[in-house]
């Protein structure tokens, strides 16, 4: 296990009150509300924005631990800012995004998905609902992809096997090396 994976292994604390942490939600009432939620488990919201114009000045400057941004804004909503964020390299480019809605359809999941961001969760939302996504956010140990026009976190929550005879070629030499190895070490041993 990495030194990463053993730090967010399932009993460890996480401490957030040093994260850089931006809220965007065009409703002042409803970013407020988000706010004294991260307060409430210390986390202390750096930058609090009414639209994505107004984070998007901020994020080509400054670095951010995490991003809590709203679906549903006027103008450029945040399925867009969050397709821009992916796309915007250095230094947020790969910071963790919970995305917020009032209502959630399953198209605006896959939205969600298809922009590049990590958890989407429906507004009113608990702070302890939103504090165990932060943490999932935290744990999530999926590699990020660029395929196409998408780049975020790999969409794939599950590792399950391929059916059928294995075709990835990386995935075969591995096995022959590994059996090739063992076969050695086991003449050796002999």
């Amino acid at each position: 296990m990495s030194a990463v994976g053993e730090a967010l292994r399932e009993s460890a604390i996480i401490n957030l009150t040093g994260a850089v942490t931006m809220v965007v939600d065009d409703s002042a009432f409803a970013a407020d509300i988000t706010t004294s939620a991260l307060l409430g488990f210390g986390i202390k919201t750096r930058y609090s924005m009414r639209s994505a114009a107004e984070a998007i000045d901020i994020l080509r400057e400054a670095e951010v631990d995490l991003l809590v941004v709203d679906c549903e804004m006027p103008d450029m909503d945040g399925f867009e800012l969050v397709h821009w964020l992916r796309r915007s390299g250095p230094p947020n480019a790969f910071v963790p995004v919970i995305m917020t809605a009032g209502h959630i359809r399953r198209s605006m999941v896959v939205k969600a998905r298809d922009c590049g961001a990590n958890f989407v969760i429906t507004k009113p939302f608990s702070a302890a609902s939103l504090l165990e996504r932060i943490v999932w956010v935290a744990r999530d140990g999926r590699p990020f992809l660029e395929v196409g026009e998408y780049f975020g976190p790999d969409r794939r929550f599950r590792d399950i096997a391929p059916s059928g005879e294995e075709r990835r070629s990386d995935v075969i030499r591995r096995v022959q090396f590994e059996a090739e190895k063992a076969a050695a070490l086991a003449e050796a041993g002999q």
